[in-house]
Formats: C-alpha cells, sequence, structure tokens
C-alpha cells in the first residue's frame, strides 16, 4: 500500500488481555491467541480485516525456545497470514513499543486496521531461566562488571545484595532515591498497599489479596532495602490491542474508541553528570508537548513499577511533582483511587504482576477500559486523558527503552 502520509490520529478500537498469573499446562501461542481474539471481538472485526500485526516478546528464546518468528507462529493460530508481520523485542517496553509501532502506521497512513500485541511465557520447569531472560536485557559483555560495582555499592551501604543483577539494579536506585530525599521504607510500603488496593477488584491481576505495611517491613530484605513484597513477581500473561484508522472508525461506527494523542519511543541516554535530567524526564516532556497537555491535566497513570521505589521515582519524572517529593505524593493520598490523579489502578507490576513485555500492553488494555468507564470498582471517576509509560533494560545508569504513551477518551 502506498504511504499517504497523513499524520491523523490512531485509534484504539478494542482490546484484549488474559489473566496475569503463572499458567501451567499453557504455552506462548494459547496466552497470545486468547489476547487477540478478545482484542478483536472488542473491536468487532474479524482477523481477515487486519492488514499488518506488531508482536512483542521479551524472554521466549531462553524461556520456552521459541525465537525469530513467533509473531507469525501466534497469527497461524488465528488463521491470519499474508500480512506484514513484526516481531519486536525490546525488553520490558517491548509491548508498548509494538503499540508505539501501531500507531505510527496507522498515523502515517499506510494501514487502516494493524494488530499490537504482547505474550510472555516465563514459568516453565526451570523457574531461574525467566530472571536470566529479562536479567539479560543489559550490555551482557559488562554484566560481570556491572554485578560487582551494584554489590559493592550495596555493601558498602551495609545492605544485602540478590546476586540478580536485575534485582540489585533496583536495589541500588532505591537506596539512591532514600539516601538523596530521605524516602523511607514505611512510604516504600505504602506503595504496595496502595497498589493492593487497587489490584483487589483487578479480575486479570495476578495478587488480589490485602496486603499490610508492618508485614511488608517485617519481611527479610531481598535487595538494598527491598523487601520481597516490594519487588514485582513475575508471571505469564498477555495483552492486545486493534489500532484503526478515523476512516476505519466511521466504518465501524464505535462510540467506545480511544484516541492516541501522543507516543513516544526513545532510548535512554546518560552523560558524566548524576545530576543531568534523566531520559524519562525528557521523554515525558516530549509526550506532553506533542499530546498539548500538561501533567495537571492527567486524570490517571498506568506506570512501570518493577519495584515500589520506582513508583515513587516516576512520579518525579513524569513531572507530577518536584524531585524529591514523590514520597510526600505518596503520602498525600493523591495517588489512590478517588485521589487527584490515581497511579496504577491496575495494582500496576507489583500487583498485577509483571509479564515482561506484554506489562506494557497491559498498561494500554487498562486506560482503554478506564477510558470507556468500564473498569468496574477499580474505575477513576471522569477520566478523560490517560498516560501509561514503560521501560525495559538498562545501559550504563539508563533505562535503555522509553515509551510514553497518552491516550484520551474519543
Amino acid at each position: 500500500m502506498q504511504a499517504r502520509m497523513l499524520q491523523q490520529h490512531a485509534y484504539i478500537a478494542g482490546v484484549g488481555m488474559t489473566a496475569f498469573a503463572r499458567h501451567a499446562g499453557r504455552g506462548l501461542k494459547s496466552l497470545g491467541a486468547e489476547a487477540l481474539r478478545l482484542a478483536l471481538a472488542d473491536a468487532g472485526l474479524e482477523p481477515q480485516s487486519v492488514q499488518a500485526a506488531y508482536l512483542a516478546n521479551a524472554a521466549a528464546p531462553l524461556v520456552t525456545g521459541q525465537s525469530a518468528v513467533g509473531g507469525q507462529v501466534l497469527l497461524r493460530e488465528l488463521g491470519i497470514g499474508g500480512i506484514a508481520v513484526v516481531n519486536v523485542e525490546n525488553a520490558d517496553a517491548g509491548g508498548a513499543t509494538a503499540f508505539h509501532q501501531a500507531c505510527a502506521m496507522v498515523s502515517a497512513g499506510y494501514y487502516d486496521v494493524v494488530l499490537a500485541c504482547a505474550y510472555e511465557k516465563l514459568h516453565q520447569a526451570d523457574a531461574a531461566r525467566a530472571d536470566a531472560a529479562l536479567g539479560n536485557a543489559l550490555d551482557v559483555e559488562r554484566a560481570d562488571e556491572l554485578q560487582q560495582l551494584l554489590r559493592q555499592k550495596l555493601r558498602d551501604a551495609g545492605l544485602p545484595s540478590s546476586g540478580s543483577c536485575r534485582l540489585d539494579l533496583l536495589g541500588v536506585w532505591a537506596w539512591r532515591h532514600m539516601h538523596a530525599h530521605g524516602t523511607t521504607r514505611e512510604q516504600l510500603a505504602q506503595v504496595v498497599v496502595k497498589n493492593a488496593q487497587h489490584a483487589m477488584a483487578n479480575p486479570y491481576a495476578a495478587l488480589r489479596e490485602r496486603v499490610h505495611a508492618d508485614a511488608l517491613l517485617a519481611a527479610p530484605l531481598l535487595t538494598g532495602p527491598l523487601g520481597a513484597g516490594m519487588c514485582a513477581p513475575l508471571v505469564d500473561g498477555a495483552a492486545a490491542a486493534v489500532v484503526v484508522s478515523p476512516r476505519k472508525l466511521r466504518e465501524l461506527g464505535l462510540r467506545r474508541a480511544v484516541r492516541v494523542r501522543a507516543s513516544v519511543l526513545a532510548s535512554g541516554w546518560e552523560t558524566q553528570d548524576e545530576d543531568d535530567i534523566h531520559a524519562a524526564e525528557q521523554v515525558a516532556q516530549r509526550a506532553y508537548t506533542k499530546a498539548e497537555i500538561g501533567p495537571q491535566d492527567l486524570h490517571c497513570i498506568e506506570l512501570h513499577d518493577p519495584s515500589a521505589a520506582c513508583e515513587i521515582l516516576y512520579y518525579e519524572h513524569l513531572g507530577l511533582c518536584a524531585p524529591g517529593e514523590g514520597g510526600e505524593l505518596l503520602d498525600s493520598g493523591a495517588t489512590r483511587l478517588g485521589g487527584r490523579l490515581p497511579v496504577n489502578p491496575s495494582g500496576g507490576l507489583l500487583r498485577r504482576g509483571h509479564a515482561g513485555a506484554a506489562s506494557g500492553m497491559a498498561q494500554i488494555a487498562e486506560l482503554v477500559w478506564q477510558l470507556r468507564g468500564e473498569a468496574g470498582a477499580r474505575q477513576v471517576q471522569k477520566a478523560r486523558l490517560a498516560l501509561a509509560h514503560s521501560g525495559g533494560g538498562v545501559v550504563g545508569r539508563e533505562v535503555a527503552a522509553i515509551v510514553i504513551n497518552i491516550l484520551e477518551s474519543a
């Protein structure tokens, strides 16, 4: 199809998602196909309507052995072939990246109907493979050097190392924020308590029970100042979205579609100055500028919280508060359901569970339900503008991939 280069808005016509859990006896194709069928049914479209597809996965080559053509293999389960299929690998940000690419192709006028899907199977007989697969999202030639540096930093602070580079990064980031800004372990525990309360109303969440701050604080430290309950559990799952053009939206007569106001993808970067602006801050500003809004205009947010400390840190990076004031914003109640700007109404990675590349796509599904008023007991009242923030991998001191999507009820 010849490009029309219209720079039009892309719309989300439908979304679908599996439960995030340990799906014993189910494989990648089963999970991905479920999410895709649900998304197509939600949009009222048949598989034959799809013109292109972007499918994301992070861990399959190491965990299940499926590599290279996973997207084509999955789509055959739905009888879809003969279209453009792109397999996306971008660490934990893979799902958000697939969505970004789908939106870009629709906005440019290349296609009218594009699928975006992310799917992960992290639990097999060898549980260590999942951590290794996600933990390899760094410069592997310098992995030993990084691990030694992290262990030394934690040792100097009198804090434990988990032995996992992926987790120890989270521990060091948590310690740095606490050391620089006075954030407390009590505040870290309250992030988990908040997200647990949200997840209790989410049928897709892996962890739906209530938790108490005292229990979290009494648990043994896992890495740095983080206890086990302060890091996101790894789970299996899949989520998908159907992205359509304005022309297709009119043809379908959809009244529940969600407009994509901005979609920005960038790689992290760094300088020698640790006080420089973080990459996520600059990517967020680009997204706000493109959407012609500011953080004060948002009604709800789904952000990347592989640890409790990351949620507080990203409050600041997304401009929800000034640097160092993330703990105070949490204490104010603003980020709880019923507050001024609920964050992670799904329960976030901490309680919905972390399914690698699928986590970012799950954010999109959650926000579509929020903007359509279909989120049930976790509904954010009068939600019209929402932001999804996804990060993946690490190079040096910075997150390797950052995606920020701003969505609006149409």
